[in-house]
């Protein structure tokens, strides 16, 4: 594939990484900026700023000029590099990361409930003039007392499942006023679009949560699925909205009884503190996902995590003084009393519905049903991949509960806990678990009983951080994909991302929701995994590896007692900052053993079901593609190949991406790795050419883009009529691509060292007998030659895996059909069309966007699944590249949360794990 030519630059583009911001010659920038961070490695404000900051909010509240709260300064103009943190979100590794319990402080409710009063009352609390009534702020009396019909926020249309024909879905309105009684109870009245009146279908409220400041409705929503697609229309007339032009009736649309859902995938959805607004046209790439949805509507709007930023919360918010707090040991030990839980309340509460009210991400909120996981940023930067005993203070258990109420409400549509976490909290009683009923909290507030679904995998013990279950999501996107996201903050910790037994609960339910419809006869084809953040992605270990040297102990002593090194150190608790999210990466050191056997158990379950898993993540600020394949070696074409799994990167929607120089300096890292012996990964080459006429990018980079994008998934349904130009790879359509049924043939494994046999997926051949390892290669060339036209590494005899390995990926990128509107979607090989929307100009406000395109394959294979295997003694850390067997050996599948092997993982029943030799 031609690259676009650039111009030529004098020296290297990746030689800008490691050039400092504050340069006198930084470009676009006449004199230093005297609030700029001193480290050239700065992923938050510097500490400069921050007093100035603090200064400022002082000078308005004295003078009655607003809020008090002070604004976030522009970004800097220079064009340079370093803020490579900003990107890389880094984690906090430090020497000793011995667990060490950390006893909670409990103290007794004396004073809290009477500050609780003050604030549901509109009173000052301690003289503070911002913890009043509605909204935070005595400004807003301006609207007058509250009648319980004035819409805040919403409406907000969830998808949650689908039950035979019935598809089933939920809206969100909040609105202002409550209490422990609400006065009346709104309906929302649905009807199918063009029906007229006569065919309204009312549906009462269920509130989930009421206060005196704000009251969350929920309705409940069902429609028949039909032969065609249809929409439907909904308003709520018993309420009103603030706003003139907010529309009163919305629409959505539902797939036929027989086709799957046209997918929107998003990431990121917010802007980092200090980031100038303006300059990035605000969040303007809705406006092209509206004008997208209006001419193929959408049919789910699925959520990597990051929906919302809370980060300002340590800048501008209650949590600045706290911040600002230069000694960790202090910071740590700092108490979370009802005052500063209640100021922290205000502005979660006001922070989701100022970004949930904002247009035009407002407007999808309306149109396009969700479905959410969140990440870091949905609670503060970083969160969970700090050490452990600062995860355990006060205050980061007090807004990760706060956050996760807030999550459940906004991005779920279900009911809080009744109490989140403060240092004034009762413990809880056997029969509370998790966290603790507070009185404090109950002042005139409505919370509603738990509510189980069926769609939710509940994990089985709560997070070490959140007093919390996690909730991973099962659901049916439509006739032939399944979707299945997982909850990777709640349990997370620097040595794991999940418990092993919350794994252990999604692959049970996963076996049994694919189960049924393979026995019916109608199995699904592919299965979207949703994850934070990427899982196939170059590594940083290089960087890990400086950061937690012992040569950084020095440092850190320094920047306690001297302030050596400024921002370079994180404002929580002292480690280096460019950690964070390095550590929140698959990638990470910490996470490889439990990464690599999670992917070897998602092998298992497409050689079980021959089901075709995508894997969607976001987090990293820019456009991606990643792919694990069968070792070339074996020559098993990608539509025979269950360890073919795509991993599409989308992000961020909103936020603003990394220097071109940190897209160029992965680019080089990407390299093709080697999770066992059969198989492999790396990213692939999808990007033709720079969106537009631009120059983002160095000519040797194909494989990452910094800039904002979003992705669309749709299936090229088996129901669609063929027509020329609908192949895969964008020319005439294809009949080889996907691969006829064959003889189970790849991989065969070898009986295990325990002398028992590859259990059979349903309808593989009974008669089939399981040659030796040394088979391989000839068994897979006597059964391939019939479709080598299908495989582009044998038709031109490549050897880079980062080019095309299927005829799916040919012509990848903008002249790829997946890439065009009129052919998207529109093939019938059963395959999944992904396009990545990438932003061409950034001042645009229309958000228009270059697409790029591939065709993700069908998965077609009936032979022996991989081996059936225990866990490994504890204490063992044998690496996946050591397995002897097809499988490979990774090891752990989970680690506890100190990241100790103390005990010994419990055998499994569901046969996805491997023997170790």
């Amino acid at each position: 594939m031609s690259r676009r030519t650039a111009p030529s630059h004098p020296n290297d583009p990746d030689a800008d990484l490691f050039r400092d911001d504050d340069d006198d010659g930084a470009v676009g920038s006449s004199q230093k900026n005297p609030y700029a961070s001193s480290g050239r490695w700065r992923h938050q404000e510097s500490s400069a700023y921050a007093k100035h900051a603090r200064q400022q909010a002082q000078q308005q509240q004295q003078h009655g000029g607003g809020s008090g709260h002070a604004v976030a300064r522009d970004a800097d103009s220079h064009a340079r590099v370093n803020d490579l943190a900003d990107f890389l979100n880094t984690s906090r590794i430090s020497p000793n990361e011995a667990d060490r319990p950390t006893t909670p402080r409990y103290k007794p409710v004396v004073e809290g409930a009477a500050e609780a009063r003050q604030v549901v009352n509109g009173e000052d609390v301690d003289g503070d003039p911002h913890l009043t009534q509605f909204g935070g702020a005595k400004n807003d009396d301006d609207l007058g007392p509250p009648d319980g019909k004035e819409i805040a926020c919403g409406p907000l249309i969830n998808y949650r499942r689908m039950e035979g024909d019935q598809w089933i879905g939920s809206v969100l309105v909040v609105t202002r006023g409550g209490g422990r009684t609400q006065p009346f109870t709104p309906t929302l009245i649905l009807r199918r679009a063009g029906s007229g009146k006569a065919e309204d279908r009312p549906c009462e409220a269920i509130c989930l949560y009421s206060d005196s400041r704000n009251t969350f409705w929920r309705f409940d929503l069902a429609v028949t699925m039909e032969a065609t697609e249809t929409k439907w229309e909904y308003e709520v007339p018993d309420l009103r909205f603030l706003s003139k032009t907010k529309p009163r009736v919305n629409s959505f649309c539902v797939p036929a009884i027989t086709e799957s859902m046209r997918i929107m995938f998003h990431s990121c959805n917010g802007f980092s503190v200090g980031t100038d607004i303006d300059a990035w046209s605000g969040a303007a790439l809705w406006n092209d996902v509206m004008r997208r949805h209006k001419d193929s509507p959408f049919h789910v709007m699925i959520g990597g995590g990051d929906q919302i930023y809370n980060d300002g919360i340590r800048v501008h918010g209650p949590l600045s003084e706290w911040t600002s707090i230069s000694n960790p040991k202090k910071r740590e030990r700092y108490p979370f009393p009802e005052t500063l839980r209640a100021s922290c309340d205000e502005y979660y509460l006001n922070n989701y519905i100022r970004w949930y009210s904002t247009e035009p991400f407002a407007a999808a909120n309306g149109q396009i049903p969700q479905l959410n996981i969140w990440d870091d940023h949905d609670i503060i930067d970083g969160f969970g991949s700090y050490v452990n005993d600062f995860m355990k203070c006060d205050v980061f258990r007090g807004i990760g509960g706060l956050a996760h109420k807030y999550y459940m409400l906004f991005q779920h549509h279900l009911p809080p806990p009744p109490s989140t976490y403060s240092s004034d909290s009762v413990p809880a009683t056997e029969l509370e678990g998790g966290q603790g009923v507070d009185p404090n909290q109950m002042v005139n507030t409505y919370v509603h009983p738990k509510i189980t679904e069926s769609g939710y995998i509940i994990g089985s013990q709560h997070g070490p951080y959140v007093a919390e279950h996690s909730h991973n999501m099962f659901a049916k996107l439509g006739a032939r994909i399944a979707f299945v996201g997982i909850d990777a903050r709640t349990e997370r910790t620097r040595h794991q991302v999940n418990y092993p037994e919350t794994y252990d609960q999604i692959f049970d339910r996963l076996r049994q929701e694919l189960s049924a419809p393979a026995d019916s006869g109608n199995p699904f084809k592919h299965l979207i995994l949703l994850l934070g953040v990427p899982i196939a992605y170059p590594r940083l270990t290089w960087l890990e590896n400086v950061f937690s040297s012992p040569i950084m102990g020095p440092m850190k002593f320094l920047n306690r007692r001297m302030g050596f090194g400024g921002s370079f150190f994180n404002s929580f608790d002292g480690s280096v900052d460019l950690l964070d999210d390095l550590d929140d990466h698959y990638t990470a050191r910490t996470h490889k053993k439990e990464r690599n056997h999670f992917i070897e158990r998602l092998q298992g379950l497409c050689a079980e079901f021959s089901i075709r898993i995508t894997i969607l993540g976001g987090d990293v600020h820019l456009a991606a593609l990643g792919r694990f394949y069968s070792n070339p070696k074996l020559k098993i074409p990608v539509e025979n190949d269950y360890r073919y799994m795509a991993n599409v990167v989308s992000s961020a929607i909103v936020n603003k991406p990394p220097p071109a120089a940190v897209a160029n300096l992965l680019s080089r890292r990407n390299k093709v790795h080697h999770l066992n012996k059969q198989t492999d990964e790396t990213l692939f080459k999808l990007f033709d050419k720079d969106p537009g006429e631009s120059n983002k990018t160095a000519n040797h980079n194909q494989v990452t883009m910094p800039s904002r994008n979003y992705a669309m998934i749709t299936e090229n349904s088996p129901n669609n009529a063929s027509t020329p130009g609908s192949g895969a790879g964008g020319g005439e359509e294809r009949s080889d691509h996907l691969a006829p049924p064959q003889p189970p043939f790849s991989p065969e494994y070898p009986p295990s060292e325990h002398g028992s046999s590859p259990s059979r997926p349903p309808g593989s051949s009974a008669g089939h007998s399981v040659r030796s390892a040394n088979n391989h290669h000839n068994e897979n060339n006597n059964n391939n030659s019939k479709d080598k036209s299908s495989d582009p590494r044998q038709s031109t005899g490549n050897k880079d895996p980062r080019l095309p390995l299927h005829s799916g990926e040919v012509n990848a990128g903008t002249k790829h059909k997946a890439a065009n509107p009129a052919t998207h979607g529109k093939g019938h090989d059963g395959g999944l069309d992904v396009c990545i929307n990438v932003e061409i100009d950034q001042h645009d406000r229309q958000g228009k966007t270059e697409p790029y395109g591939l065709t993700i394959p069908a998965l077609s294979y009936n032979g022996p699944r991989p081996p059936t295997a225990v866990a490994p003694p504890p204490g063992t850390g044998s690496s996946s590249s050591e397995g002897s067997d097809g499988a490979g050996a990774a090891g752990h599948h989970g680690i506890g949360p100190a990241g100790h092997h103390d005990e010994p993982m419990p055998p499994h029943s569901h046969g996805l794990h491997h023997h170790r030799r």
